[in-house]
């Protein structure tokens, strides 16, 4: 017994550092600056220096819906982002399902403050900031096993005057499933 102790006593500065090792969640490197330059406001022609392979999904005279990915090493997801004249008016990403909600949404909340408003219907949630930096902000998580990130969404607050009829992506999205 003394022995099996001392075994242990000298193997364990060995085990220590596999046992206390860190483990990153899959999007520790995700960060809400990689979706700044979709934000509402932003020109199309400076996403397009670095999102050069963007696919129009609609064009209707100024107004334009065209999907871009966001990629890393970890994670690919589509972004669908709506121009009127050149300028982003809002932007929808549906987030991967392995990107962790407490972390997404802490991130958001760091950012933006505490949701205005919150909606919980079983397992899924929506929260919502109004008027941050002049955009409505959507977000959705939901829970099985674990919990996860649905997608984001950024609307403006004030679109043009001359636009018209004005239909934020995530309701034409809502619509049309």
């Amino acid at each position: 017994m003394l022995r099996a102790g001392l075994f242990l006593l000298f193997i364990w500065p060995i085990w220590s550092p596999l046992v206390s090792s860190k483990v990153d969640p899959p999007n520790y490197n995700f960060g809400l600056e990689q979706l700044n330059q979709f934000r509402p406001g932003s020109t199309k022609e400076d996403i397009e220096k670095s999102n050069k392979n963007g696919e129009i999904i609609e064009q209707r005279g100024e107004r334009a819906v065209v999907k871009y990915y966001v990629a890393h090493l970890r994670y690919k997801f589509p972004i669908f982002v709506q121009f009127y004249q050149g300028k982003v008016l809002d932007y929808y990403a549906r987030l991967p399902q392995y990107f962790l909600h407490d972390v997404f949404h802490q991130s958001l909340i760091n950012r933006f403050g505490k949701q205005n408003k919150y909606f919980k219907k079983e397992e899924s949630a929506l929260y919502e900031w109004e008027n941050k930096e002049n955009m409505k902000i959507i977000y959705q998580g939901a829970c099985t096993i674990t919990c996860f990130p649905i997608y984001l969404t950024m609307i403006t607050m004030q679109p043009p005057s001359d636009i018209g009829s004005y239909r934020p992506l995530i309701e034409t999205f809502k619509t049309n499933l």
